[in-house]
């Protein structure tokens, strides 16, 4: 099964009641605070969180940024609205399709995609918007799953991941192959879930 919008929509219908209770904060705070921590938002700057869901990352932003939300589902964004206001943070919200962002050229200073390119149908048209919302010389924080560049998909892997489509998320996406051929520079990696399989990632948008 592939992952298709209509799909993301039903199953995170599902997910947005029990999402933050159940799976955030019991699983994914401790990578989204790392993430958050590596990007090293300033006062002052305009961010992008691109699928931001539930809005489980708006409380960790520091404060004296400007940040705006996108999400495909309702469902989701009406969690992270009653996350809302946040002191000393300004946040807005906004139905949008990651693979065709809702948003200006070259408008933001950095992006946050927690959990979401391994997510939507199209990762490299994901990252790709995300890039073109970006100022020249922009950062992008990427928390998420990827299979490892050295490593093969195995059956296995294959088999599972008919399942975790059920659940909205794809286990199979190298990340290289989502950045091939896109204008971002990898500042620094590290390891982060479930001995490495979750990764963060802090990329850059190159002056061009």
């Amino acid at each position: 099964m592939k992952l298709t919008n209509r799909w993301n929509l039903l199953i995170y219908r599902l997910w947005s009641p029990i999402y933050d209770g159940l799976v955030d904060r019991f699983f994914f705070h401790k990578g989204r605070r790392r993430a958050i921590q590596v990007l090293a938002a300033r006062p002052g700057e305009s961010l992008l969180l691109v699928g931001v869901g539930t809005g489980a990352d708006l409380p960790l932003l520091p404060q004296g940024v400007m940040a705006l939300g996108v999400d495909l589902s309702p469902d989701m964004l009406a969690r992270a609205r009653q996350k809302l206001p946040l002191e000393g943070r300004q946040v807005g919200l906004a139905i949008g399709d990651a693979g065709c962002l809702p948003t200006p050229e070259a408008q933001f200073d950095a992006a946050v995609l927690s959990l979401i390119l391994s997510v939507v149908p199209d990762g490299a048209a994901c990252l790709r918007e995300t890039l073109r919302s970006l100022k020249p010389g922009g950062r992008i924080i990427v928390f998420d799953k990827f299979l490892p560049e050295n490593g093969r998909l195995s059956l296995g892997r294959r088999f599972i991941n008919i399942f975790t489509t059920l659940l909205g998320t794809d286990i199979t996406r190298r990340f290289s192959q989502m950045a091939d051929g896109l204008e971002i520079n990898l500042m620094r990696e590290e390891a982060s879930l479930l001995h490495g399989t979750y990764r963060i990632l802090l990329l850059e948008r190159k002056d061009i």
